[in-house]
């Protein structure tokens, strides 16, 4: 019969390890809750009349200096390692992930929150539809058919007209198309992420494709002659927001879970950000989604769903390395 301390020790091992069981849930869902702010932060400092590229370059600048210290005092040997024809691929990566923001970002001044953010989160699709063009995989039953929810979806999306009260002017078509067309600049983020991160850590990264993009990008402002300076004082701090919670909180805390729960399940998880994104429209912009909105954005995620969750065992590795790549987009 064991002792009482026996029992007490018992106890203690359970309620220690009770917690860690949660924190890989507990993080997905701060981070959806951060990512679903994403939005909010971009149509807040638009109504500041922050143009959209200086808000692409200020998300992606305000995460690449956050990371920088860690990244060179950790891992500036895995950075010396790095081969000159990876740092090209980082370079197009970048540019990449820089059109991803800017034509994301640009679609909220036209549509409504619901349409952009599930027709950006379209990536996956586009991944899948690219790969086997550019990596010579084979096109599955599944993708077929959650491509065809998707596309059934995204007609819908289109047909609804609605739009909420963009800042600039009521164009769902061109806000609509603008985040379509960040959604495959993201699956060709995403299909390179798949070669440099065989061979590089996560961090160092992320810090390179962000740095890339974030470079590129001021450079594009500076050239354009976008206003940066003379802006309201809250239109900073909306910027500011956007490079912590969305990009460094949000997409942090899906690696955490990573760690833990299978790259499908957090990925398919990563899909309640524009369920988020629309709820925080609904109470703190006032847009409310029509029922074409609804069931069209519904038949997206649902054909997003389809196309994650039934890939083949062969794409494991890939598809765990797209996860990755996607909770730091």
């Amino acid at each position: 019969m064991p002792e009482s301390g026996d029992n007490d020790m018992t106890e203690r091992t359970v309620s220690e390890r009770a917690p860690a069981a949660w924190r890989p849930y507990a993080a997905m869902l701060i981070g959806v809750i951060a990512v679903s702010f994403a939005a909010i932060f971009i149509r807040l400092a638009q109504e500041e009349s922050a143009p959209s590229l200086v808000l692409a370059a200020a998300r992606l600048s305000v995460a690449t200096l956050v990371l920088t210290p860690v990244v060179l005092r950790r891992h500036l040997a895995e950075l010396r390692a790095v081969r000159r024809d990876d740092l090209l691929w980082a370079i197009v990566s970048g540019a990449a992930l820089g059109l991803h923001f800017t034509t994301w970002i640009t679609s909220l001044e036209y549509t409504a929150v619901v349409n952009s953010v599930t027709l950006v989160t379209t990536s996956p699709l586009w991944v899948a539809l690219l790969a086997p063009l550019l990596l010579g995989e084979r096109l599955t039953r599944a993708t077929i058919i959650g491509l065809v929810l998707a596309i059934g979806g995204g007609v819908l999306v289109a047909a609804s007209a609605a739009a909420g009260d963009p800042p600039t002017r009521h164009d769902p078509w061109l806000g609509n198309g603008l985040a379509l067309i960040g959604a495959v600049a993201a699956a060709v983020y995403l299909i390179i992420g798949r070669r440099l991160r065989a061979r590089w850590g996560l961090l160092v990264y992320i810090w390179l494709v962000y740095g890339v993009a974030a470079i590129l990008l001021v450079g594009v402002v500076i050239v354009s002659g976008e206003q940066v300076g003379g802006l309201p004082d809250t239109a900073y701090l909306w910027m500011i927001l956007m490079g912590l919670v969305p990009q460094l909180i949000g997409h942090s805390s899906f690696n955490y879970a990573l760690g833990y729960l299978p790259a499908a399940y957090v990925s398919l998880v990563i899909l309640g950000e524009p369920i988020g994104s629309g709820l925080l429209a609904m109470a703190l912009l006032e847009e409310w989604p029509v029922p074409l909105q609804i069931a069209g954005s519904a038949l997206i995620l649902v054909g997003i769903g389809v196309t994650s969750r039934e890939q083949p065992a062969g794409r494991a590795r890939a598809q765990d390395a797209d996860a990755h790549a996607l909770v730091d987009g």
